[in-house]
């Protein structure tokens, strides 16, 4: 029998806020989280811009020295959700039904770097420091959340780019809902704000090269020019519904439904017909036993690159129509993008907006391109009552993942 899976925790750390309450403030009034970088030295770099976290502590400087930004990132949205949750391995939860999807689309990318610096060209190749290899492999994120709250269950990371953090939430979904675990903690985490990474992003003409952080992150407009780099992490503790119940849980929301694709196409292009986003929606839907009628909003992957939110129109129009009225924005015109974080951040915000009735806006969409005419919710936010609430992400490689979250009923 089939399992009912609920979301009893959430937890982010962000460009826009590292707390669940700073995040959705500024998520609500459309405020971005995009200026110069302060990571390193500009000089030669085409892109200045990007979507830093600000003012984080990781609180213990001597255990940090042995994470990679990611992973405190990771630890640290994850002991808010967990939190959040109420949940204690071996007190209300059998740690070996207690697991960890934890995603990542690169991993330590920006110690690895650091420490290619310090080999090859400070000219010392044998004083690699020890710690590299745990600080960088894409595990981590999973392996570090599970040894800090006992979750003796599945615990790994699906590596796939951009819909990482998707996946990951789907598979745990998956996972309780066919009876193997009672309890996951599920989501994604990434920073790759180091000068090599982000000059093969910018080489790749992938990401807006304006120095104007209020035209930077604009999907869906005419000016669009490419992406933003965002970092942080999202986390969503999932639990088996009556699990939940049984311990007296606040429920956040239900996770309803899930489909993943390929596009086999290319390595970086979506595909321009949108067939397997189109596919990864409609597996989702069917999965949650509903019609493309009942969806009330699509968070949708929005990177604010030109064959992005054009191709990601068109699979949204083969599954609702084209002349549907349905609310679509992207909340990367906020955050910038976070890669494999990105999905556990977006899940999180729909968990919010499914809580508080309200869609959020793609924020800065001026000039809307007059080529894509959905209702992108530009500039402003809306409140609206909000019971089925779907997530894209699409991934570098042609991975689609789509989630169905919905309101909690009994």
């Amino acid at each position: 029998m089939e399992k009912r899976v609920v979301v009893t925790g959430i937890g982010v750390v962000s460009p826009v806020g590292n707390d669940i309450a700073s995040m959705w403030e500024s998520i609500k009034n459309g405020k971005h989280g995009i200026a110069q970088i302060t990571r390193f030295d500009l000089e030669g770099h085409k892109v200045t811009l990007a979507a830093e976290v600000k003012d984080f502590d990781y609180g213990d400087r001597r255990a940090a020295k042995r994470l990679d930004i990611a992973d405190q990132y990771a630890l640290v949205a994850a002991r808010e959700a967990v939190a959040d949750s109420g949940i204690v391995s071996g007190e209300n939860v059998n740690p070996d039904r207690f697991g960890v999807y934890g995603g990542t689309g690169i991993g330590g990318l920006a110690t690895l770097e650091s420490e290619v610096t310090k080999c090859v060209k400070k000219g010392t190749p044998g004083r690699a420091s020890a710690l590299l290899v745990p600080m960088m492999m894409p595990n981590a994120v999973a392996g570090n959340i599970s040894m800090e709250f006992k979750a003796k269950g599945a615990s790994f990371g699906i590596v796939s780019a951009c819909a990482a953090g998707t996946h990951n939430i789907g598979e745990a979904y998956r996972n309780i809902k066919h009876g193997y675990n009672d309890v996951v903690i599920a989501g994604g985490a990434e920073s790759v704000l180091a000068p090599v990474s982000f000059s093969g992003f910018s080489n790749m003409t992938a990401m807006n090269p304006t120095t104007d952080p209020d035209r930077a992150s604009i999907p869906f407009d005419v000016e669009r020019n490419g992406f933003i780099l965002g970092e942080g992490a999202g986390w969503l503790v999932m639990e088996e519904l009556e699990h939940a119940k049984a311990r007296g849980a606040n429920i956040l929301a239900e996770v309803v439904g899930y489909g993943a694709t390929s596009d086999a196409y290319h390595i970086t292009s979506p595909d321009p017909e949108g067939e397997g986003a189109a596919k990864a929606i409609k597996m989702a839907i069917e999965d949650a036993g509903i019609t493309p009628d009942d969806i009330d909003y699509i968070n949708a992957h929005g990177t604010g690159t030109p064959y992005n939110d054009a191709f990601e129109t068109i699979a949204i129009k083969k599954v609702f129509g084209d002349d549907t009225k349905v609310p679509v924005s992207s909340t990367k015109s906020m955050t910038g993008h976070l890669l494999g974080a990105a999905g556990g951040l977006e899940a999180v915000i729909c968990v919010k907006a499914i809580q508080e009735g309200f869609i959020p806006p793609t924020a800065g969409l001026l000039k809307q391109d007059p080529e894509l005419d959905l209702d992108y919710v530009p500039v402003e936010g809306r409140e609206a009552d909000l019971k089925y609430v779907l997530s894209n992400s699409l991934g570098f490689g042609g991975h689609n993942a789509t989630l169905i979250m919905k309101k909690y009923e009994d």
